[in-house]
C-alpha cells in the first residue's frame, strides 16, 4: 500500500451528548495502540497496565503529580518495567504455542539487540526477565560487545555478535567463548571469516560461527532497503559455498552453526516475512545438505509495532500479531525440515522494537499558546479604498456553503494581490492590516464550511495547520523522539488528564529548541494522519502530556541541540493491589555535564565570567549586590536541568 496522505481534522460530534473518556479513547486512539498497556479510567486519566489487560492498573496523571512533588521536573521518561516482562513473556508463549501445534522439536531462544536501547537499566531488566527464557542479547560492535560479556553472567544464553569486526572484537568474542559463554560470531562481510579462522586458531577456540545471508527478498515499510540482494552486509549464495570449502579446508565446518538474515526494522507486511523465510529455510536446509553444523535459525529483527494503531501496512503500523509472526517462522521451519528430513533448528529472533517500544512514554507540561489572532471584520472601508480591498470584503460577505471551495480561490487570489500592491506603495500598512483581517476571518469561515462537507478539496486541507494553535511544550523533539524529526514517524500523543472533557482546540506542538523543525505536526488519526492534534484550551493551569511508545531508539539517537539534554527517568512497577512503586530514579542531565560534552571546563567559564564581572565592577556598570546576584545564578543555572524549570 502507499504511505498514508493527510486527512482534514473534522470536529468530532457529539450528537447531543456530553463528552465522555469514550470519546477521547476513539479520538486518540489508545485502544488501537496501547496494546491493553494504556487505556483512560472514569476519571479522565490515562491509566496505565503495565502487566497487561488482566494486570493491576495505575493513574499515570497520580504518579507524575507525586513525581514533582519529591521534586523531579518535566520533562520525564517514564520507563515501565512490567512491559518489557510481558513482551517477553508473550514472545516466548507464543513459541511454545507454535511448537505444540506444529509438533515442532527444536527449541527458542531469542536475544534482544542493545542498539535498539543501550541504557543500563533496560538491559538489566532484559536480563533479569528474560533469565527463566535464557533469553540473551545480541551486540553490534566492539563497545557493544564490552558492554554485553559483562551484563550477561549466566553461559547458558546467546550471544549474537553482528556488525563489522576488527581483531580486536573477534579477541573478545572468542576469550569470552573461552570463558564458557554462548557466543556466536556471525560473519557479515565474506572477509571476517579468514580473521575469525586464524584468531580462533591461534587462541586455541573451538569458534561458533554464523553467515548472514544476503536474500534476494525484500522487507517492507520504511527500512526495506536494509534487506535484498543491495542491503549492506550480508554474504551472496556464492560466498556462502566458498566460506563452506575454507571452513571444510581448515577441518571447522562443524563451527558454522547458524544462518541468520535481516530484513530491516520495523516490516509492516507479513508477506514479506513470509516470502523471506521461504528462501532462508532452504539455504539453511542446504546448508546442513553440505555438512555444516548449522543447529541455529536466526530469523533477525524487524517485528513491528502498531503505532497508530491501525493494523495495516503504513510505516508506522504492522498488519499482523506478534502470534501470526511466530506461527509462520514456526510453520516455515517445520515444513521444509519434514521434507528434507533435516533436523528442526533451534529459532533465534533479535527482535528489539517489539519488546521495548512500549515501555516508556515522555511527558511534558505545556508551558504556553500561540493562537492566531480574531480581528475584527471591518464593516465597511474607507471611501479611498482600492478596488482589492472592496473585493476581498465582497468575497468574505458572500460565503456559503455552496461556494467556499470557489470564495477560498478569489481570496488568495485578492490576498495576494493586495501584498503585491503595498510592496509597490499603492497600499498602506493600515490597508494591510485590514486585509489580513479579512483574510484571515474567509479562512475560518471556510474552515467551519469544511468541516460539516462529506468531501474537502485537497487544496483545503492545509487550513487546518494554518489556523492551529501553537503549545509551547518543555522537551525538545532532537533529544527525545528524534525519529519523528528524521523519519516522520509517528508516535502516539495525547493528554494524560482532562479526558472526560472535549478538546475544543487544534494545535501543533513546538518543542523548547530555537530550531523552526522543532515541533510535532504530524499526529495518528483513526484514519491516515492529521497535522494538528485535538487539546484542550491551555488557560496557564497545568496542563500535561505524554508522547507514548518511545522506548526504542528514541533515547540512544537523541542529540543535544541547543544543549538540552537527557531527560529524568524513572523506572516504575505495578503491585497486585494497582500500587506503583518507583525502582529507579535517573536524574537527566545537567548544565554543566552537556558543557563538558562540547568541550567546555565549567569552572574555567566561572572563572572568566568573574573576570568580566571584575571589570563591569571597575567600570561601575554593575554593583556589588548585582555582581554577587549574577554569579549566584551562573552557578546555580551551571547545576540545574537543561530543560526550563518550575516557578518557585
Amino acid at each position: 500500500m502507499s504511505e498514508p496522505t493527510t486527512t482534514p481534522n473534522r470536529p468530532v460530534s457529539k450528537t447531543g451528548r456530553a463528552w465522555s473518556v469514550e470519546d477521547s479513547s476513539d479520538l486518540y486512539g489508545i485502544r488501537a495502540w496501547g496494546a491493553g498497556y494504556f487505556g483512560i479510567n472514569d476519571r479522565g486519566t490515562v491509566q496505565v497496565s503495565p502487566q497487561g489487560p488482566a494486570g493491576p492498573s495505575f493513574d499515570l496523571k497520580e504518579l507524575i503529580d507525586e513525581l514533582r512533588e519529591r521534586g523531579l521536573g518535566l520533562p520525564l521518561l517514564v520507563r515501565f518495567s512490567d512491559i518489557i516482562k510481558s513482551r517477553l513473556d508473550e514472545l516466548n508463549a507464543a513459541f511454545q504455542a507454535a511448537f505444540e501445534s506444529h509438533d515442532y522439536t527444536g527449541q527458542y531462544m531469542g536475544v534482544f539487540p542493545i542498539k535498539v536501547n543501550q541504557q543500563r537499566h533496560i538491559v538489566e531488566e532484559i536480563v533479569q526477565f528474560g533469565d527463566p527464557h535464557k533469553f540473551g542479547l545480541e551486540a553490534g560492535s566492539k563497545p557493544e560487545l564490552l558492554a554485553v560479556l559483562a551484563m550477561l553472567e549466566s553461559n547458558e544464553p546467546l550471544i549474537i555478535c553482528n556488525g563489522y569486526k576488527d581483531v580486536e572484537y573477534i579477541d573478545l568474542a572468542l576469550m569470552g567463548t573461552k570463558l564458557g559463554k554462548t557466543i556466536v560470531i556471525v560473519v557479515e562481510d565474506y572477509h571476517e571469516l579468514g580473521r575469525i579462522i586464524e584468531r580462533s586458531k591461534q587462541l586455541g577456540v573451538r569458534p561458533q560461527i554464523g553467515f548472514r545471508m544476503k536474500l534476494s527478498t525484500r522487507g517492507s515499510g520504511r527500512w526495506q532497503e536494509s534487506g535484498g540482494v543491495k542491503s549492506k552486509f550480508g554474504l551472496t549464495i556464492t560466498e556462502m559455498l566458498s566460506g563452506v570449502e575454507q571452513l571444510r579446508d581448515q577441518k571447522m565446518l562443524d563451527c558454522l552453526q547458524l544462518t541468520h538474515f535481516h530484513l530491516g526494522s520495523q516490516i509492516t507486511n507479513i508477506r514479506s516475512i513470509k516470502d523471506a523465510l521461504s528462501e532462508a529455510v532452504r539455504l539453511y536446509s542446504e546448508l546442513r545438505r553440505l555438512g555444516a553444523g548449522v543447529k541455529y535459525f536466526d530469523v533477525g529483527g524487524g517485528m513491528a509495532v502498531d503505532y497508530d494503531g491501525s493494523s495495516s501496512t503504513y510505516a508506522s503500523s504492522a498488519n499482523y500479531t506478534i502470534a501470526e509472526y511466530v506461527g509462520d517462522i514456526v510453520d516455515a521451519l517445520a515444513t521444509v525440515c519434514e521434507e528434507t528430513d533435516t533436523p528442526h533448528p533451534t529459532i533465534v529472533t533479535e527482535n528489539g522494537r517489539a519488546l521495548v517500544a512500549h515501555q516508556s512514554a515522555l511527558i511534558f507540561e505545556v508551558l504556553g499558546v500561540t493562537r492566531p489572532v480574531e480581528q475584527t471584520v471591518p464593516k465597511e472601508l474607507p471611501d479611498d479604498a482600492h478596488n482589492v480591498m472592496h473585493s476581498l470584503l465582497e468575497s468574505y460577505e458572500t460565503l456559503s456553503a455552496k461556494n467556499y471551495q470557489e470564495a477560498y480561490h478569489d481570496i488568495l487570489h485578492h490576498r495576494d494581490e493586495a501584498m503585491s500592491l503595498f510592496k509597490l506603495g499603492y497600499l498602506t500598512i493600515e490597508d494591510c492590516g485590514r486585509m489580513e483581517a479579512i483574510f484571515w476571518a474567509a479562512c475560518r469561515k471556510i474552515h467551519k464550511l469544511m468541516a460539516a462537507a462529506d468531501y474537502v478539496p485537497e487544496e483545503l486541507q492545509g487550513l487546518d495547520g494554518q489556523l492551529a494553535s501553537i503549545y509551547a511544550c518543555n522537551f525538545s523533539i532532537f533529544q527525545s523522539v528524534p525519529d519523528c524529526w528524521a523519519v516522520d514517524q509517528l508516535l502516539p500523543v495525547m493528554p494524560i488528564h482532562r479526558l472526560d472533557e472535549e478538546p475544543t482546540e487544534r494545535a501543533v506542538l513546538a518543542d523548547i529548541t530555537c530550531d523552526s523543525d522543532g515541533k510535532l505536526d504530524s499526529f495518528i488519526d483513526r484514519r491516515d494522519f492529521k497535522n494538528t492534534l485535538e487539546v484542550h484550551p491551555f488557560t496557564g493551569d497545568d496542563y500535561v502530556m505524554g508522547v507514548f511508545m518511545t522506548g526504542a531508539y528514541q533515547e540512544i539517537l537523541g542529540d543535544m541541540h541547543n544543549l538540552f539534554g537527557d531527560t529524568n527517568a524513572v523506572h516504575v512497577t505495578v503491585r497486585e493491589n494497582g500500587q506503583y512503586f518507583v525502582d529507579h530514579i535517573v536524574d537527566g542531565d545537567t548544565v554543566e555535564e552537556v558543557l563538558q560534552y562540547v568541550q567546555y571546563n565549567p569552572e574555567e567559564l566561572l572563572n572568566r565570567l568573574r573576570r568580566t564581572v571584575e571589570r563591569g565592577l571597575r567600570e561601575g556598570r554593575i554593583t556589588f549586590k548585582e555582581s554577587a546576584e549574577l554569579l549566584r545564578k551562573y552557578e546555580e543555572g551551571l547545576k540545574g536541568y537543561t530543560y526550563l524549570e518550575a516557578d518557585g
